[in-house]
């Protein structure tokens, strides 16, 4: 009678860190999502005036940090128009990634209510009703709203998480680190085996870890 016996392969377990085809990029990603998720300065938070425990950063220091952080940005006003009683604008926040050297992108929402005369309905307002200047301020105002709720997607230090609670910390990712390191120990082997010469095996020294040293010596024996 056959041997019914099967053997069963055991699943592989992959991590998500080894499904990166650059670790080393997603490393640095890692760590300048660590710096975007650091609390803003104390001192810039502000509470609202009208809104009791809301806080906010003024729009002057995000601005500023979107100069200071991306060298190249700009500032898009996709849409505006009035929403019952108030003006709504949409805007797009455009900045250079200094990891993938490419523009991205975040959007943002804002709006802010027209100043009207005392007892003007919100559903019947109509110009007469208009506060002289209400429009320019209200919009100005819904623009700024529009790009810090676009600046808040970056991460805290914009003010993402200023009015929530339980959030978790952002941190550097230890095992996308170590699959990042293991590629560059086998990518330093190869370099080393394939080398011809002590002078190309001179070039590559600099490069060595305590784990390299023993395979960087034994080639360098076996190489004239």
């Amino acid at each position: 009678m056959a041997n019914t016996d099967v053997a069963v392969q055991q699943p592989t377990t992959v991590t998500i860190q080894q499904l990166y085809k650059t670790p080393a990029i997603q490393l640095e990603r890692d760590k300048l999502n660590e710096f975007l998720n650091q609390d803003p300065p104390a001192e810039w938070v502000k509470e609202h005036p009208n809104i009791k425990g809301h806080r906010y950063l003024p729009i002057d220091k995000v601005e500023w940090m979107l100069s200071r952080f991306f060298k190249k940005n700009s500032i898009e006003v996709k849409h505006y128009g009035q929403l019952l009683n108030s003006i709504a604008v949409h805007v797009r926040v455009n900045y250079l990634d200094p990891i993938t050297n490419e523009m991205v992108f975040h959007d943002g929402v804002g709006a802010w209510e027209l100043q009207t005369a005392s007892g003007s309905g919100v559903l019947k307002m109509d110009a007469s009703n208009l506060n002289r200047g209400a429009v320019p301020m209200a919009l100005g105002i819904a623009e700024s709203i529009a790009i810090k709720d676009a600046c808040d997607k970056i991460g805290n230090i914009f003010g993402a998480n200023l009015n929530r609670k339980d959030t978790l910390p952002v941190m550097a990712d230890t095992q996308l680190a170590e699959v990042s390191n293991q590629k560059e120990h086998e990518r330093m082997v190869k370099l080393i085996e394939a080398a011809k010469t002590r002078e190309t095996l001179d070039a590559l020294r600099d490069h060595l870890t305590d784990s390299l040293t023993p395979i960087f010596e034994e080639k360098w024996s076996r190489t004239k």
